[in-house]
């Protein structure tokens, strides 16, 4: 499977780093402390985290093995997160915000009957 990359700003570098490996579990593969910008990766999503105002972007979608305890655990940590969504009994999804209002979608693969 390819690597998706999505790329996203927030006016807080570090602080935004810190999320994305703190509390989502990406590991920084690069940065470039001139330009401020960084490389993550989680599974086969890899995205890019630049210092800038936040913008209308594409959306990271991760998977997790446990979509509902991800959304607790978030939500125990103060993060904005949306409804847990099944689709079809084939797969569960959340939109999970950054401080910035960017949106990564938290995937679930159910399976099969």
């Amino acid at each position: 499977m390819t690597a998706l990359r999505v790329w996203y700003f927030v006016p807080e570098f570090d602080l935004g780093r810190d999320f994305y490996k703190r509390l989502l579990g990406f590991e920084e593969t690069y940065v470039d402390w001139e330009d401020k910008w960084s490389k993550l990766e989680h599974g086969s999503m890899r995205i890019a985290l630049s210092e800038g105002e936040p913008s209308e972007a594409g959306v990271a979608m991760v998977d997790v093995d446990d979509v509902l305890a991800e959304a607790d655990r978030l939500r125990g940590e103060g993060v904005e997160v949306g409804t847990v969504v099944e689709l079809a009994g084939q797969m569960r999804i959340v939109d999970v915000f950054d401080p910035y209002g960017n949106r990564i979608q938290l995937a679930q693969h159910l399976p099969g009957p």
